[in-house]
């Protein structure tokens, strides 16, 4: 089968594979719909990140070099191996990606695996990827998805718990006014939830076309240029003057984080979801004197089940979301290239790794 690998920092190649192998508790999926994520780029410009690094084995899957990437998936269910229930061929499904110890909990009332040492990433660190035509992966990570999710859309059920999960960190509740730095795919995926959720959403963003996605989604109340713009004095008017009662960053950019902590409110929360590639500067005066309560949010945990739900219910709709389909053989070209140099015309580009849905 075709599979596109990781040979390290700035290799990627599209290989032929031998297919994986069914063992005992496992399930086989046939691959519809993989996203290019940001995780995926760092990894070709700056890595190995979480993929293993070179000469050694990753700690979590106990692979080396080259590994196949993607871990936004989703596919159909092929076969299942012995002791596999609930799961049968011929479903629909999505995939938690991770790779952890034998002796991590990661029961449906855990709220820490996803911070457990050693962790891995399928389709990073090993175990396969979304960027194959197959994958096995153990059943307790597999999650079935309605047939009213369409399996592109489908694909995006993992940032969405990115974002899912970081709209529950800041413990946001209906009416409450939420600013997020940042209108890229985690951007907007946020803007998403805390819409869903209640909440009146205020977007900042450089990018005149990531702008009128906000917009056209419906997933912002208001969309501010911050070059046009003062953003925290737009803040404090729209609020009468109160400042926002909680901020997303979700660019990894110095000035989007110093203007998130000004428009935020005294006693306000700053949930922090980019990964920051360099040492951030934070203004700790203004921490303590408005006493803003500063969290990470890292991927999700347990959060699957609930995004599931909530696509299921019609109260996000992913589709406008995609805006790029390729086949594997344009990774690079029609994928990467885009991102890296056209990120403003792309939100979601997911791939098929078989070509069949093109």
């Amino acid at each position: 089968m075709k599979a596109a690998r990781y040979y390290g920092r700035g290799q990627i190649q599209i290989d032929n594979i031998p297919e994986p192998t069914l063992t005992p508790g496992s399930v086989g999926i046939e691959v519809a719909w993989c996203g290019i994520c940001g995780t995926d780029l760092h990894e070709y410009l700056e890595g190995p990140i979480f993929c293993p690094q070179p000469g050694q084995r990753h700690a979590a899957s106990g692979e080396s070099l080259p590994v196949t990437l993607g871990h936004e998936f989703s596919g159909t269910v092929y076969a299942v191996g012995p002791g596999v229930e609930d799961i049968a061929p011929g479903q629909r499904v999505v995939v938690e990606p991770y790779i952890v110890r034998d002796d991590v909990d990661t029961g449906p009332t855990s709220k820490d695996y996803h911070l457990s040492k050693d962790l891995g990433v399928i389709g990073l660190s090993g175990r396969g990827g979304g960027l194959g035509e197959r994958i096995v992966v153990e059943q307790r990570w597999v999650h079935p998805i309605p047939d009213s999710l369409p399996l592109d859309q489908a694909a995006l059920v993992e940032p969405l718990s990115v974002a899912y999960h970081a709209v529950e960190r800041s413990e946001v509740s209906k009416g409450a006014v939420a600013v997020v730095g940042g209108a890229g795919p985690i951007g907007l995926l946020t803007s998403a939830v805390l819409k869903a959720l209640g909440a009146t959403v205020i977007v900042s963003e450089l990018s005149s076309l990531r702008r009128q996605k906000a917009l056209d989604t419906g997933v912002a109340d208001y969309v501010l240029d911050p070059r046009e713009i003062d953003v925290t004095q737009e803040v404090f008017r729209l609020t009468e003057g109160r400042g926002a009662d909680v901020a997303f960053e979700c660019s990894s950019a110095q000035p989007v984080l110093d203007t998130l902590v000004d428009a935020l409110k005294p006693a306000g929360i700053l949930v922090v979801i980019g990964i920051w590639g360099d040492r951030a500067g934070i203004d700790m005066f203004k921490i303590v004197v408005k006493e803003i309560d500063l969290r990470g949010a890292f991927a999700y945990v347990n959060s699957y089940p609930a995004v599931i739900k909530l696509l299921g219910s019609g109260a996000i709709d992913l589709q406008p979301f995609v805006t790029h389909r390729i086949g594997l053989d344009g990774l690079i070209s029609e994928g990467f290239d885009t991102l890296l140099h056209h990120s403003e015309s792309a939100v979601k580009i997911i791939v098929s790794p078989s070509g069949k849905g093109l």
